[in-house]
């Protein structure tokens, strides 16, 4: 038993606090430790624990809300014909996502601005191809057939005949309209023409073409062909028709598609800069990277925000407060001294000789004093519990704010965005729906006490909050539930 116990022990560590998966080892060593009928009550009794256990609740009440995601009006419309995809840009981005429309069957023309980056863009996606025959999880065979729906361009002109036309280009407005403005000029009459934005504003790249029925956003996950997650951006004057073939397309290419509203960031980037709103302060005001990290991974994360910016790349973030305005006192530092993550060696942590293993970095926790110093904050210990108040609670807010504003049409779209995009725990099903299980009041209650202590906007309760603390549901909130 000591073989299975030790394997036992890893599915423990994977398993991130979900009971299930535990409870399936206990059963199953039950089933070689114990007499038959035993191991068969033992088991049953088990499953009754857990059946009537939150972490149940949540995933089950994720199954249908994945399901009810789909579910937009106008689903019942005409489709659009889609039998080619055009994608613009094959970087990690517009690779991922014409690789995630070949692995669904459908010919993709990929457009990059040289021969060089287009090269470049179709190594990279054989290599990946490449590395899933290696794992076993595709057959040669199967890897060459995807392989032949690609058509590589650097001709606008080619993609005439594109029935969708995705741009998948650098984060800056101009560069997207002067994109969208020659898609306007080439693309047939009744293509889709969409944008992978993650933050601009899709109404005015819309307004940049003559046809803005037909543009939307798809807002795809890095990396594209792996992540589940798709949100759907209807502008103000998207078609119809339009919105329903684009939700069925996500369908069929096997991605979860969640319909949402124009805004800065949409609902999970947007949300994801709440939760991130006090990372620097707890840092500055005493707790450590490593110590915010491992407040997320107890909860049940997959990382903490500081190594997921390290993943992600420093730099992203740094570029998209600069456009903005903002600042970041010790993440602009890092910045500036080159340090961007793992690519980097350096970022939050340091990663040795290429490691992806983080190793807490005694220079940024020296910066993090100095610049405390500088700023006059006396630095004091910051525990778990306040770390997740300071970060989720604000989470859940700005949910809340979204419901209000009709930027997500339901909490539980919502709940699907942020655990099939951001990797929040399934078990706890979503932050809409950890609100209720954790007790709306209690949350509101404490965002209460952290804005008479900070005075940050970030953590007055919106008033959907306080109503689900009051009716127990975010249908009479502000939203469906």
């Amino acid at each position: 038993l000591a073989a299975f116990d030790t394997q036992a022990a890893e599915l423990a560590k994977k398993a991130r606090g979900l009971e299930a998966p535990l409870a399936c080892a206990k059963a199953v060593r039950n089933a070689v430790t114990l007499p038959f009928d035993e191991a068969l009550a033992a088991e049953r009794q088990l499953f009754l624990k857990l059946v009537s256990g939150d972490q149940s609740r949540a995933q089950r009440h994720l199954f249908f809300a994945e399901r009810e995601a789909a579910k937009i009006p106008g689903k019942d419309l005409q489709k659009r014909r889609l039998e080619r995809v055009g994608i613009i840009g094959a970087g990690t981005m517009g690779g991922g996502i014409a690789m995630a429309f070949a692995n669904g069957g459908l010919p993709v023309t990929l457009l990059e601005t040289s021969e060089e980056a287009l090269r470049r863009g179709l190594a990279t996606i054989e290599k990946n191809y490449a590395v899933s025959v290696s794992r076993g999880s595709l057959t040669e065979e199967a890897k060459q057939t995807r392989l032949t729906l690609f058509k590589g361009s650097t001709d606008y002109a080619d993609l005439a005949d594109c029935d969708l036309i995705i741009e998948a280009v650098f984060e800056d407005m101009a560069v997207k309209k002067e994109v969208f403005g020659k898609l306007d000029a080439i693309a047939r009459p009744g293509a889709i023409l969409a944008t992978n934005t993650s933050y601009l504003d899709v109404n005015e790249i819309a307004a940049s073409t003559s046809r803005p029925q037909d543009v939307l956003g798809m807002h795809f996950f890095s990396p594209a062909n792996v992540m589940k997650l798709l949100e759907i951006v209807r502008a103000e004057k998207t078609a119809p028709e339009v919105l329903a073939t684009v939700t069925d397309l996500a369908r069929r290419i096997g991605k979860v598609a969640v319909v949402v509203g124009v805004c800065h960031g949409f609902v999970g980037n947007r949300m994801l800069s709440a939760r991130g709103a006090e990372n620097e302060a707890l840092l500055l005001e005493g707790a450590t990277p490593a110590q915010v990290d491992k407040a997320f991974t107890d909860f049940g994360w997959p990382m903490g925000p500081f190594q997921m910016g390290d993943l992600a790349g420093l730099d992203i973030g740094w570029r998209n407060r600069k456009a903005r305005g903002q600042t970041a006192v010790i993440a602009d530092t890092l910045c500036e001294q080159g340090h961007f993550g793992q690519k980097t060696g350096r970022g939050w942590y340091r990663y040795e000789s290429g490691a992806r293993e983080p190793v807490a970095d005694p220079d940024v926790e020296a910066l993090i004093r100095a610049k405390a110093a500088e700023l006059g904050i006396a630095r004091r210990e910051i525990g778990a519990e306040e770390i997740i108040e300071r970060t989720l609670h604000p989470l859940v807010n700005e949910g809340a704010k979204i419901l209000e504003e009709g930027i997500a049409a339901r909490a539980s779209d919502i709940d699907v965005v942020w655990v099939n995009g951001y990797g929040f725990p399934i078990g706890k099903g979503g932050p809409m729906f950890w609100a209720g299980l954790e007790g709306a009041g209690r949350i509101a209650e404490r965002l209460e006490y952290w804005h008479q202590r900070t005075g940050r906007a970030i953590f007055e309760p919106a008033p959907a909050l306080k109503r689900f603390a009051e009716m127990g549901s975010w249908k009479g909130a502000g939203g469906a539930p």
